[in-house]
């Protein structure tokens, strides 16, 4: 229906935005990147696209925006399809951003401790979640453990 396309098309406009605002610039680096090594984001941006949020908070509210309405597109349907989240305990999604997903997940398998593992400039803007538990790190240094790693 024409409703459910302009719904679709409401939620994606941030990610839109993202990718012709930030990371279209990027190309502009492509050909210095691969001749002189590196990575066009960083060259552009001057430091990792991992990163870059925490400098950047107009980007990193769009970001979040962003990946809430991705997630809340495509993890109803792996709710509803998928089934191995029942044997679980535990559960940590690496890089689990503002813990939307930990927070749909722990709301249909009560049961689950979730552990939402971000950089700290994220999940310092993440609300409480019953059954969550926001932990900032970096998943190259160390991931905190659990029965399962969830990531997207």
């Amino acid at each position: 229906s024409k409703r459910g396309i302009a719904h679709f098309a409401q939620l994606l406009t941030p990610f839109l935005f993202l990718i012709i605002n930030k990371f279209l610039h990027d190309r502009s680096q492509l050909k210095d990147a691969i001749i002189g090594g590196g990575v066009p984001f960083d060259r552009v941006h001057g430091t990792n696209a991992f990163e870059y949020p925490g400098k950047d908070p107009r980007f990193n509210q769009i970001f979040n925006t962003a990946m809430i309405n991705h997630t809340g597109l495509v993890l109803k349907e792996i709710l509803h399809s998928y089934k191995g989240f029942q044997q679980l305990s535990s559960l940590v999604d690496v890089g689990g951003g503002l813990g939307f997903t930990l927070n749909l997940i722990t709301s249909k398998y009560p049961s689950i401790k979730g552990i939402n593992f971000d950089l700290p400039h994220v999940i310092q803007h993440a609300p409480a979640y019953p059954g969550v538990q926001h932990v900032g790190g970096d998943m190259f240094e160390s991931v905190p453990k659990g029965d399962a790693i969830f990531m997207k």
